[in-house]
């Protein structure tokens, strides 16, 4: 209907300039009769003899271009000029502008016009806007037909597009996939006819020109996606943002065999908004997370590591176990959004804000432990209030247990399905743990050594407050003092010192409650009570006031009381040896602690050579010392397992150095089985080896 109305316009246009050229044609006719009316005869008989005069060829080519100018058949007046200008050679290019010439130019300016108009109408189809383009080219106008040709795909996009916004609101988080569509589709065919109208192989001034459009056409695709999408800190704009990176980079790269290589392009204005979605996202959930009071509905309840953490529920205060599994809701609702390029792209950076985000939640669960005061740093959590704190054993221990699942289970898992990697079976039967494949994706490794440090913290802040209150009493004095080796005199049983026959009732009550709120995580339970073997022997390595004692000249000292504390290091060793644990590390400690007090004895006059047994009586002692211990205890049959397993173990104890009479040498004692300083989390356990955890010290 449209082009039928285009057509009838057109011939009423053409009939009104013929009526105005006959009714000129009668007004000129009227006054020359008007001017010689007596001469008319005679003019028709000075006509008559030359009825065969030769009219002038161009004066009549110019009035047929004329006449079909007027008319507006444009088609016809390009073939007739252009057959005139190949066949004439007053209109050749080198030849001086005559009045002919002039006449042809001035009449093609008026067929430019006329091609112009009709290229520029709004309701113009392709074909009828093709078919004017390629005049303009035949007049030598092509610039303006590429211009034009671009302007039309951009005037259709546009009108496309505002048809399609107002329903944005009803599809957040998929518009910008439609809207990707229309625009990358819209360049690749306007790319196409410029390629095939203009030869843009051949013109590089016509390719330059489409990719520079192109480039517009992306700036423009880029300000609607952030214009139309929901408000930043959604996960709606973080899945509409993912979608819209993974479409339109896909989308480059078909467009890269037609010349248009516009990715790098789209990643430079695009990366500023997927980096402020990103960071709101995060920063909604650490509201999430640490303001128990803040809800957010659209995160699902039902996932499997809900059920997991919630088994901690039981031994730990509700509201705290509810922050780790606010934790885990929150983070994966941030990974489900993701798109295989935006980790791609942004992988790294997701990562740094899980550690960040990991690294306040174990903040947030140390001030839960006891010990702590809300002025001990955190300024960042100062205004999130715990609502009670881990007093007992086992509400410490289901913290500590729900923060390393989180660490070692649950996070790789979720990791494993955004970064498409394999999962591996670590662990005894029953446990799912999901290793991550750190050749696929080399930025997790040194993630992981971060988030494992970050751990570290809860666990050594655990293992100093449980250190702490075996040591000192609530009066604060302390019950493993210097005078213990000063003062008393040793039985003849050889029994370690109370403090520590204490720290081996006090570890034995702890892994009970340990194997019950961590069931299942036998990993956890080791290098806990390690840590804690090791940690008071490195208070007892640090604390100065207890060295000074042996120190103080005016202090006597014993030989039974350096024999002494030879055989509480070796106990606190064989403690570790004992319950399974790495004791490679504990035993490195011990030697530190060991070779201090034989130089100070030393210094003081006493001769180890001379005043102790040989190194395999500690260690004998030692163990002789847990059966005894261990007699009292409901499973009798344990101490004889213990001394049948370490019988291959008979070359790991202490070596104590040797000391020459004349000699003040400082050097420590080296161990006969540890090469290196080993972690206690990793030292020769099979089953602590797992891919996917190790310790940050290793």
């Amino acid at each position: 209907m449209e082009h039928e109305l285009v057509e009838l316009r057109k011939h009423i246009s053409s009939q009104g300039i013929l009526v105005q050229d006959l009714m000129a044609g009668v007004c000129r006719e009227m006054d020359d009769w008007n001017r010689s009316p007596g001469d008319v005869h005679d003019a028709e008989v000075e006509e008559d003899p030359l009825p065969n005069e030769v009219t002038d060829p161009k004066s009549e080519f110019l009035e047929k271009i004329d006449l079909l100018l007027a008319e507006h058949k444009v088609d016809e007046a390009l073939e007739v000029m252009d057959a005139e200008e190949r066949s004439c050679p007053d209109l050749k290019g080198s030849v001086e502008m005559s009045s002919y010439k002039s006449a042809f130019m001035e009449r093609k300016a008026v067929l430019e016009d006329q091609l112009l108009r009709i290229a520029k109408q709004p309701s113009i189809c392709v074909a009828e806007l093709k078919h004017a383009l390629v005049g303009l080219i035949r007049i030598g106008k092509g610039p303006s037909a590429h211009q034009l040709l671009l302007k039309f795909y951009a005037t259709s996009l546009r009108r496309r597009i505002e048809a399609f916004l107002p329903s944005c609101s009803t599809c957040p988080n998929t518009f910008p996939a439609t809207l990707s569509k229309l625009v990358f589709s819209n360049i690749s065919v306007a790319a196409k006819e410029s390629a095939a109208m203009f030869g843009d192989d051949d013109n590089p001034a016509y390719s330059n020109k489409v990719v520079q459009w192109a480039e517009r056409e992306v700036e423009y695709l880029v300000r609607l996606v952030k214009e139309n999408a929901s408000p930043s800190e959604t996960s709606s704009a973080l899945r509409a943002a993912s979608i819209c990176l993974q479409d339109c980079v896909n989308y480059c790269k078909v467009l890269e065999p037609q010349g248009l290589f516009l990715s790098k392009l789209f990643l430079v204005l695009f990366r500023p908004y997927v980096e402020e979605v990103l960071e709101l996202n995060f920063r909604r959930a650490r509201r999430v997370i640490f303001d128990l009071t803040e809800t957010d509905e659209g995160l699902e309840s039902s996932s499997d590591f809900v059920i997991i953490l919630s088994e901690f529920a039981i031994a730990s205060d509700t509201m705290m176990t509810d922050c780790s599994i606010r934790f885990m809701l929150i983070v994966q609702d941030i990974l489900e959004q993701l798109t295989h390029l935006v980790v791609l792209h942004f992988g790294e950076s997701v990562l740094t804000r899980i550690l960040q985000l990991y690294d306040k939640y174990i903040d947030f669960l140390i001030k839960a432990l006891p010990g702590h005061s809300d002025e001990d740093g955190l300024p960042e959590l100062q205004d999130h209030t715990v609502l009670a704190r881990a007093e007992t054993d086992s509400e410490q221990l289901a913290l500590l247990g729900a923060a390393f699942t989180i660490l070692d289970e649950l996070l790789p898992r979720s990791l494993v399905k955004v970064w498409k990697l394999q999962i591996e079976n670590g662990g005894g039967e029953g446990e799912s743990s999901a290793a991550l494949n750190s050749s696929a994706a080399p930025e997790l490794k040194e993630w992981k050594r971060h988030m494992v440090q970050a751990f570290d913290k809860l666990r050594n802040y655990f293992c100093l407050q449980f250190v702490l209150s075996f040591i000192y009493s609530r009066e604060g004095l302390t019950r493993l003092d210097a005078l213990i080796y000063l003062t008393e005199t040793p039985d003849d049983l050889h029994l370690p010192s109370l403090p520590f026959q204490a720290l081996f009732s006090k570890l034995q009550q702890l892994a009970i409650i340990a194997g019950d709120v961590l069931l299942g995580k036998e990993k956890l339970q080791k290098i806990l009570l390690a840590r804690l073997t090791e940690t008071v022997i490195i208070w007892l390595s640090n604390e100065q006031e207890f060295w000074s004692a042996f120190e103080d000249e005016s202090n006597p000292l014993q030989p039974s009381g350096l024999q002494q504390l030879i055989l509480d290091m070796n106990f606190t060793v064989e403690i570790a040896r004992f319950a399974g644990y790495p004791f490679k590390v504990v035993q490195n400690h011990a030697s530190v602690v060991i070779n201090r007090a034989i130089n100070i004895f030393s210094e003081r006059g006493i001769n180890p050579q001379s005043s102790l047994p040989k190194t395999e009586w500690f260690t004998e002692a030692a163990k002789s010392a847990i059966n005894r211990l261990l007699m009292g205890s409901e499973d009798a049959s344990e101490p004889e397992e213990y001394e049948c397993e370490e019988e291959e173990e008979d070359d790991d104890h202490i070596v104590l150095p040797e000391m020459d009479e004349d000699s003040d040498s400082e050097d420590t004692s080296s161990l006969s089985t540890v090469e290196s300083f080993e972690s206690f989390a990793s030292a020769s356990m099979a089953d602590l080896e797992s891919p996917s955890f190790t310790d940050s010290e290793s």
